[in-house]
């Protein structure tokens, strides 16, 4: 009885998620043109149009977030890995990075809401950059910390016993021989913030135009039009927003993909 009511419940599932993407991928494909790389997002009423400001957008504050998130996930992970270890300050850190991991993304938009948009009078890109490494930060610290803990003590051994410093040792061969699991860590981020929605609400925004080079203003991006054009009562916004969430999919999805390439390879294993 408990093998049919666990493959019942999978069957269930994959017939559930299974319907969404097909869907998905049908209403999706029919707004895909040369137009939606290349046109900006049409204001009410307008005809046509395309998402190139929000794919550009989205692109730029995810990259400011990971540029971010990156090095102080991958230090603070090699921390409580090698030096913190068990200590009260370490076991401090891990709870407060399991809390951050497990936040609403929609509290971080208003913490940075009140941190940034509120004093600089305005929604801005810079904003926007700074959820997203709030909230990919907990996953990189996460994984590495896991990634080095995997690396036999051995080879820390035989580092320091070539006298060379606890530091050179960390650079030059842990970071090394955990370099495929850090890199996926960071993959996974990525794809946890390409499609985070509530943040951008209360940070970046939204906008039919090219952004300024300064980030500042309401940034166009791929989320919040998702988001905005999926309500809308226009036929043509309603169709921008599913091929905006086939995009994101296929993006998640790619680097999902990537990870797992490279977390099962030669290196990886």
């Amino acid at each position: 009885m408990l093998i049919i009511g666990c493959t019942a419940a999978t069957a269930l599932g994959a017939i559930v998620l299974g319907s969404i993407l097909i869907m998905l991928i049908i209403e999706g494909i029919r707004g895909f043109s040369p137009a939606l790389f290349t046109q900006v997002t049409p204001g009410p009423g307008s005809e046509g149009g395309g998402i190139a400001n929000a794919i550009l957008g989205s692109l730029v504050m995810t990259v400011l977030g990971i540029v971010v998130a990156t090095p102080v996930g991958v230090l603070a992970g090699t921390y409580l890995a090698e030096y913190g270890r068990t200590s009260h300050l370490a076991n401090l850190i891990r709870f407060l990075n399991d809390i951050l991991l497990s936040a609403p993304s929609i509290l971080i938009g208003l913490f940075v809401y009140t941190l940034m948009v509120r004093p600089m009078g305005g929604y801005s890109g810079w904003a926007g950059g700074v959820a997203l490494a709030i909230i990919a930060t907990p996953v990189i610290v996460r994984t590495t910390e896991d990634m080095l803990r995997l690396v036999p003590g051995p080879l820390r051994e035989a580092g320091v016993a070539l006298g060379a410093p606890y530091s050179i040792v960390i650079r030059n061969v842990t970071w090394r021989a955990a370099q495929s699991g850090i890199v996926t860590g960071v993959l996974l981020a990525l794809a946890r913030i390409a499609g985070e929605t509530a943040p951008l609400l209360f940070t970046a925004l939204n906008n039919n135009s090219w952004f300024n080079a300064n980030l500042m203003g309401g940034v166009a991006n791929l989320p919040v039009m998702i988001y905005q054009f999926a309500l809308s009562p226009y036929e043509n916004w309603r169709q921008l927003a599913w091929a905006g969430a086939l995009l994101i999919t296929v993006t998640i999805l790619g680097l999902s993909i990537v990870a797992r390439f490279i977390l099962s390879g030669p290196k990886g294993r």
